[in-house]
């Protein structure tokens, strides 16, 4: 019997196939203990297996490079967290074995983890992963991964970790589903930029028999369980309109009459870059920088090393925009060399431009080597802040960029309510806006953007959120300068028309959603696109904005 059931739709697609579920280690070894005299061979053993994942993971990451590198490499530098190894052997001296030290040690952290709030409760299952393959290791049992299987099937799990989903061969997974997670999870952002599609938030998820047919539309959420013949057919009737509507439309972002609308690519290093121009992105509208820093938790790469990573993003955009994010680091991505161990909340601590600020040798390094990067090249560098408050941010920022003799456009991500109340002070100090609607969205709700339980309010629907996109495009338009979309929402092609209709400038997303948002773009007119908008924010729930938008563009 056919039934369905709604999560949230974070990769666009469809995928119809049978239902397996991912492994897991052994949670937890038999409480065994030792005599003192192993106790020195354990500790080795742990060290051993500690490492061997780290490595493993960094291995991960190099192929999967991009985002998911960056995402990897910290978790094999939550591996080898000291305080964490120091746990680990202060119980093997005291007679755990080298599993269960491991295990009892990183439950500990856990819990920690779990009760921080904000970004660090999100790290649970990174952290989770990470035990589970060094415990998996220690007992000599298969590592937690994706299922072997010669046919493909669609994946089922609680969460997946970010080892797993970057590594996802999109010729067996046909697509993914999760109990937890949200819009905005490291799985979602990966899944996106994948390609494969996805549902996270399902209720009840892991209640999915093993072998079961489900249809999985990535866009709606939309599960459906033993879908009848018509319902398959009406859905891969959708996926190939929909797929060729995707090879009509090329060329520049626009609406229907002619409004311009630059679609620009996220990217989070050189290896994202191919993807990005074979998309027909228009430039990148946001460039990740912390993948530089991660590789060394204790030491800032080099002004060298800087400039040459720059200079290979630069060089494939000529006569293009190319935005900028300087380090973003603190909260779920903290380095030892500038972030403070004892935060009692990270996520509303030191973090962004307000590490830098009280690092600046370390800012203007970065933004030496970017202007070295630039030199010579026909590319139109902007360089922008993020987790900028206020005005005083804002200038403080704008002076360092002239400091360091930097050639560029200056700019301020909004991420915080009180840039985007306060948009038309700031464009006092910088020449652009850039809305990161991720952390927004998080702030404006206190919903952290990890936890499936509060995924409706990181819903970028929400209209509170599209108020504050309003207040932000209306500021800038005021003052003459631009307000582009950098956060995940722009990949939401109908969300891409309603941002279009609110003032935003420029949308920019993961390369694989450039082309759905060229494509519905295309179909409306900017008029059309503004009406929705209106439509949206009248609403009062985020359901009903997406509701009324759609009914507004789609003449009912």
């Amino acid at each position: 019997m056919e039934t369905t059931l709604r999560g949230v739709g974070v990769s666009h697609g469809v995928a119809i196939g049978e239902v397996r579920h991912m492994g897991t280690a052994v949670l937890e070894p038999p409480a065994r203990q030792i005599a003192a005299e192993e106790a020195e061979r354990e500790q080795g053993r742990a060290r051993q297996a500690v490492d061997a994942v780290a490595a493993d993971l960094m291995a991960r990451g190099n192929l999967a490079g991009g985002e998911a590198q960056a995402v990897l490499e910290a978790q094999a530098m939550m591996a080898q967290d000291p305080e964490l190894m120091a746990d680990v052997e202060r119980r093997i001296a005291v007679g755990s074995t080298a599993e269960r030290g491991v295990y009892d040690a990183f439950a500990a952290y856990r819990e920690l983890l779990a009760g921080a709030g904000e970004y660090l409760a999100g790290r649970v299952a990174d952290l989770d992963d990470v035990r589970n393959r060094i415990v998996a290791r220690l007992l000599g049992v298969p590592m937690p991964g994706v299922p072997d299987s010669d046919e493909p099937y669609v994946l089922v799990a609680r969460d997946l970790a970010p080892a797993d989903t970057a590594l996802l061969d999109p010729a067996l997974v046909l697509g993914f589903v999760t109990e937890e997670g949200g819009p905005t999870s490291h799985s979602a952002i990966l899944a996106r930029a994948l390609g494969v599609p996805a549902v996270v938030a399902l209720p009840g998820a892991g209640d999915l028999a093993e072998g079961t047919l489900i249809a999985v539309d990535g866009s709606t959420g939309d599960i459906f369980v033993n879908p009848s013949e018509e319902k398959k057919a009406q859905l891969e009737a959708a996926a190939a309109e929909r797929k060729a509507a995707l090879a009509a439309s090329t060329g520049p972002g626009a609406t229907a009459d002619g409004h311009k609308v630059p679609l620009l690519a996220n990217v989070g290093g050189p290896s994202d870059v191919p993807a990005a121009v074979e998309a027909g992105a228009e430039g990148v509208g946001l460039f990740r920088t912390e993948f530089l820093f991660l590789d060394d938790s204790k030491n800032a790469p080099s002004e060298e090393k800087q400039t040459q990573a720059y200079r290979q993003v630069l060089e494939a955009f000529p006569e293009s925009r190319v935005v900028v994010r300087v380090l973003d680091a603190g909260a779920d991505k903290p380095l030892d060399f500038l972030t403070p161990a004892d935060e009692p909340n990270p996520a509303l601590g030191v973090r962004g431009l307000r590490t830098l600020l009280d690092h600046p040798d370390i800012l203007r390094t970065q933004l030496t080597a970017l202007a070295k990067a630039a030199e010579g090249l026909p590319v139109y560098l902007e360089v922008m802040a993020p987790m900028v408050a206020d005005r005083a941010d804002a200038k403080a920022f704008a002076d360092a960029c002239r400091e360091a003799g930097l050639r560029a456009k200056f700019g301020a991500m909004v991420e915080i309510p009180s840039a985007a109340l306060r948009a038309r002070s700031i464009l006092q100090e910088v020449e652009f806006l850039s809305l990161g609607t991720n952390d927004l969205a998080q702030y404006t709700f206190a919903a952290d953007r990890q936890v499936g339980a509060v995924s409706r309010l990181q819903d970028p629907w929400q209209p509170a959120l599209l108020d504050l996109v309003a207040l932000s495009a209306e500021a800038a338009k005021a003052e003459g300068k631009s307000c582009g979309v950098c956060g995940e929402a722009a990949s939401d092609p109908l969300l891409a028309c309603v941002l279009t209709g609110l003032g935003v400038t420029s949308l920019s997303m993961g390369a694989a959603s450039i082309p759905y948002v060229r494509a519905a773009l295309a179909k409306y007119t900017r008029a059309q696109c503004e009406r929705a908008a209106a439509a949206a924010r009248t609403a009062d729930s985020a359901a009903d904005a997406r509701s009324a938008a759609q009914a507004v563009l789609s003449g009912e």
